[in-house]
């Protein structure tokens, strides 16, 4: 018997992804749509006025938000940085809200991100690490999980999709690095020895439908790869993949002037585990830096 999803952010890169994953699986998915509804697919919402069809969550079995505004924009912009954290705060309120009033609550996928935790230089971060400090991302991440805190009371299965930038080619951060190594001018940033999480398209989508299918795990996952490279590592690994030098380095003042407030998720340091999915028995296809570049570059 297939899954009833309810999905916010389908239209996203990863919600397009994951949406036709779920469909292969023989699950349904009704997406949630800032527009009247054209489809019997899609159901209209408005998170900003706290408008959603109850009734149409309250009969799903899970449902799962990748809503938000776009990572990437201009750090020295509050319109930017406002954007950032209302998206996600308000979209995960509007469906923790709905989740709880549901006479039995859905499970919750809870769009979130590795920022949580915040620099922890080079200790290894399984999902039991604290947060820390009070960069920009950490501080959304941490609003974004609170906001999910209804569905928590109500007795929902609710997990934390504690993302890490996914490294494919059609999308951010890989499809501009790419092109700046393969014009030579790729390196390293700052130290280089600062740990950077990510995950490849596939795992990504792997993992999130194997949580969608195993009604045991709740809490937060770390949705990375099973070894977090650093920064110096992540460079060498795809200057080779792409057959460039790499001898470009970027010191750290300069980031700290030109990212702004964003600084500090270039050059801190976030050395991930996935643990609970590993102890779940999901099998990782790209487990390490040079895997997940090779299936991100094809």
């Amino acid at each position: 018997m297939g899954l009833h999803v309810v999905m916010a952010g389908s239209s996203g890169f990863l919600g397009t992804h994951l949406t036709a994953e779920l469909d292969r699986r023989g699950h349904s998915v009704t997406a949630l749509v800032r527009r009247p509804s054209e489809r019997p697919d899609e159901s209209s919402w408005d998170p900003y006025e706290g408008k959603v069809d109850r009734a149409l969550v309250a009969g799903a079995d899970l449902v799962v938000n990748l809503a938000g505004s776009p990572t990437l924009g201009n750090p020295h912009s509050q319109k930017w940085a406002t954007a950032l954290r209302e998206s996600r705060v308000r979209t995960t309120e509007v469906l923790a809200g709905a989740i709880a009033a549901a006479p039995e609550p859905p499970a919750f996928l809870a769009g979130n991100a590795v920022a949580w935790y915040g620099d922890h230089g080079p200790a290894q971060l399984t999902e039991a690490a604290d947060s820390r400090g009070h960069s920009l991302m950490t501080s959304v991440c941490r609003e974004w999980q609170a906001a999910a805190q209804p569905a928590v009371d109500a007795g929902a299965r609710v997990v934390f999709l504690r993302t890490s930038p996914i490294m494919d080619r059609s999308a951010p951060p890989l499809q501009q690095l790419r092109l700046l190594f393969k014009a030579g001018l790729g390196g390293r940033i700052g130290s280089g020895r600062q740990h950077m999480p990510m995950i490849s398209l596939g795992d990504w989508v792997g993992a999130a439908a194997y949580l969608a299918e195993h009604p045991i795990v709740s809490g937060p996952v770390n949705m990375t790869c099973v070894e977090t490279p650093t920064n110096a590592e992540f460079t060498r690994a795809l200057a080779s993949a792409l057959h460039r030098p790499a001898f470009a380095t970027v010191p750290g003042p300069v980031i700290k002037l030109g990212a702004g407030r964003a600084a500090s998720e270039l050059l801190g340091s976030l050395n991930t585990r996935p643990q609970a999915l590993l102890d779940l028995g999901y099998q990782f296809a790209d487990p390490d830096v040079t895997a997940v570049l090779a299936s991100g570059l094809s």
